[in-house]
């Protein structure tokens, strides 16, 4: 256990110094350079922003030089370069070019705390249509996938053909690589890139700056795991025995058991014609059947009986007579109008008493 005071603890915002001539007051003892081709397509876009590549290589002391016609371009040092570094930025640079990232971004990689790395992913799958399809998962819907990247490492990242050029700081960059060969494995991006956002938030609280992270960084398993087909066949080993198999019968012994070997030659044919012939009637008697089958009527269905009033219920011929009994005494219509005068007379004392 070391008592955290004593550890060597760098403050926010601090920056090497910059390298300068007093560094190296006299020079570089031998000439370097370096070379790299490009392809037709970006012939015109170099020709254009050259003079700009050439005055930013030139604050460094370092040339730049185009070659159309041969398709290359070429960085070399001068007397007066100082920075030794200067030069492996210029390759960078010129590669960064060659690979369709813009002057605007590839000029970053002169500073002092921006790298460069192109990752080369045409060799790591096989299949043509399968690299493509993980090539495109890594751009994601209209490129938001690799915008998120961009966000969360801090670099500028540019997907060309079978290289990821990516350009930013160390960290960023070793991020990037991660992903990148994480997604050619078959690893969706998503799952990175949720782990790069929960390690934003936690960088922010000091007191986790010494403890491990596992505890908070999510787990995933692929639950898409392809099961091993089971063959039809299976070959099943058959148990040892010391003794060798049967010898299987001849042609001539299986003659001789069933008594054909003695009969002369015309018999055999007669026979063969006898069993061809009992072969064909069968197959016609077979065919035969089939056609017969397409005129043979289908089976109706039987036709649903209708079911008898059932006698078993006896009927009540007192209830009948009481009902016809009532029904009489009823009187159907109007009441007569003298009875209807006595109703309502009768209807008036009623309320006067109340």
């Amino acid at each position: 256990a070391v008592d955290e005071s004593e550890l060597l603890t760098v403050p926010d915002g601090w920056k090497e110094p910059a390298f300068t001539r007093e560094d190296n007051p006299r020079g570089l003892l031998e000439e370097s350079s370096f070379a790299t081709l490009f392809p037709k397509y970006r012939e015109a876009y170099l020709k254009e922003c050259w003079p700009l590549v050439q005055k930013a290589l030139g604050e460094h002391y370092v040339n730049a030089a185009l070659d159309l016609i041969e398709g290359s371009m070429t960085v070399t040092t001068t007397k007066k370069t100082f920075d030794p570094y200067a030069i492996i930025r210029a390759r960078d640079l010129i590669k960064l070019l060659a690979r369709s990232v813009p002057f605007e971004q590839a000029v970053r990689i002169l500073q002092d705390d921006v790298a460069c790395d192109i990752i080369k992913i045409g060799s790591l799958v096989r299949k043509r249509e399968t690299f493509i399809k993980r090539r495109a998962r890594l751009l994601g819907p209209k490129g938001s996938t690799l915008k998120a990247l961009e966000l969360l490492t801090n670099c500028y990242i540019m997907v060309q053909g079978n290289t990821v050029s990516a350009l930013g700081p160390f960290s960023g960059l070793k991020e990037v690589r991660k992903v990148v060969l994480d997604t050619m494995k078959n690893i969706h991006p998503i799952y990175n890139i949720k782990t790069l956002m929960i390690k934003r938030e936690l960088a922010k609280d000091p007191e986790l700056r010494t403890q491990s992270w596992e505890r908070f960084l999510p787990k995933f398993k692929r639950k898409n795991l392809k099961k091993r087909k089971e063959p039809k066949k299976k070959n099943t080993k058959k148990e040892y025995t010391p003794f060798p198999p049967p010898q299987p019968e001849s042609q001539i012994d299986k003659e001789l058991a069933s008594g054909e070997y003695f009969l002369k030659e015309r018999q055999k044919k007669r026979k063969q014609m006898e069993e061809i012939k009992a072969k064909q009637a069968d197959a016609v008697k077979r065919r035969q059947e089939e056609r017969n089958k397409a005129f043979i009527p289908p089976k109706e269905k039987p036709a649903v009986k209708t079911k008898k009033a059932s006698t078993e219920k006896k009927i009540d011929i007192e209830a009948i007579k009481e009902k016809v009994k009532n029904a009489k005494k009823k009187k159907l219509g109007a009441l007569p109008e003298e009875e209807v005068k006595l109703k309502m007379a009768a209807d008036e004392k009623k309320k006067k008493k109340k």
